[in-house]
């Protein structure tokens, strides 16, 4: 018994007819009759009496007719699932994003992404880069965006494709420097700034690059990432040398009010961020697409804010 037999036994069972089901099926009748012959010689059971040209099913074909339409049934859907799959218009993600991104920008491109994918789910969790860095390593997401920082000491079990961008300085439109085309660190000497944590990597390059020019980084205010500092920026405390998602992200949330403004800094100074992909586990069709939309949408955004983006990838 073979799933061309049973369709042709259930297009018979519904026709009554050899010559109906052979037009249907695009196939010969002897070819009809002959599948038929064989599904019966297989089960050693007689499925239809013939009564002339009709023929005339037995009971017991009537419990076949059940089973096998609901096999067939199943073999249509599974058929139209992994249609949907390679197609990746269905499916399941898992990613996870740094705080930044995570609060707007990504969640938004995101939903914008999957909005026609007729069957979808996700698990988005919003984390450290450290933290994401170890989901990559041991293959538990699909992919991940985060600050890149090389791993030191160890072979690191996920791909990075890393995309480095121009810093801005973000600063109170009053203050001085705002009129300025560029800032350098030199610039900010002994300037109160708020800043990320002091192991974060643009902290530790920004601690170097003060120290190269013999100017004094006066840190007076830390974050987890850029956005909660916005507030302090608007009251004039501090300023901020941010990443340009930050910038993205502040035009289009407007947490200042407008009384940021954001001066690109000197070349030096720019931020790497890593797409993560776990080295030992392939992605779906689905994950691929939006991994490799995500990149593209995020080399137009930081285009955008003119913060002239650069890509490579490692491992």
């Amino acid at each position: 018994m073979n799933l061309t037999q049973l369709t042709v036994f259930r297009e018979v069972m519904e026709s009554g007819s050899i010559s109906q089901t052979a037009k249907k099926l695009g196939r010969t009748q002897p070819a009809i009759s002959l599948a038929i012959k064989n599904l019966e010689k297989s089960l050693d059971l007689k499925l239809f009496e013939r009564r002339g040209r009709q023929l005339v099913p037995v009971p017991e074909a009537r419990y076949l007719l059940a089973e096998s339409s609901e096999i067939l049934d199943r073999l249509t859907t599974v058929s139209g699932t992994m249609k949907s799959l390679r197609n990746a218009q269905s499916g399941s993600l898992n990613v996870a994003a740094m705080p930044g991104p995570s609060a707007f920008i990504f969640p938004r491109f995101i939903s914008r992404t999957v909005a026609e994918t007729t069957d979808f789910r996700i698990t988005f969790s919003s984390r450290s880069s450290p933290q994401i860095r170890e989901l990559a390593s041991t293959q538990s997401i699909d992919f991940g965006f985060a600050d890149f920082d090389d791993p030191i000491g160890k072979t690191p079990q996920y791909h990075a494709e890393i995309i480095d961008a121009r810093c801005f300085c973000a600063l109170h439109r009053d203050h001085p420097l705002a009129r300025q085309a560029v800032i350098s660190v030199a610039d900010l000497d002994n300037q109160p700034m708020g800043t990320l944590h002091a192991n974060h990597p643009l902290s530790r390059t920004l601690t170097r690059a003060f120290d190269q020019v013999g100017a004094r980084f006066n840190v007076v205010n830390a974050s987890q990432f850029f956005l909660p500092l916005m507030p302090f920026i608007t009251s004039g405390h501090c300023l901020s040398i941010v990443d340009p998602l930050t910038v993205v992200t502040e035009r289009e949330l407007k947490i200042g009010r407008g009384e940021i403004v954001f001066v690109p800094m000197e070349d030096a100074i720019r931020y790497e961020y890593s797409i993560l992909t776990p080295l030992h586990r392939p992605l779906s069709q689905l994950a691929r697409r939006i991994k490799d939309s995500w990149a593209s949408e995020l080399m137009a955004m930081l285009q955008d804010v003119d913060a002239a983006p650069q890509s490579r990838v490692k491992g």
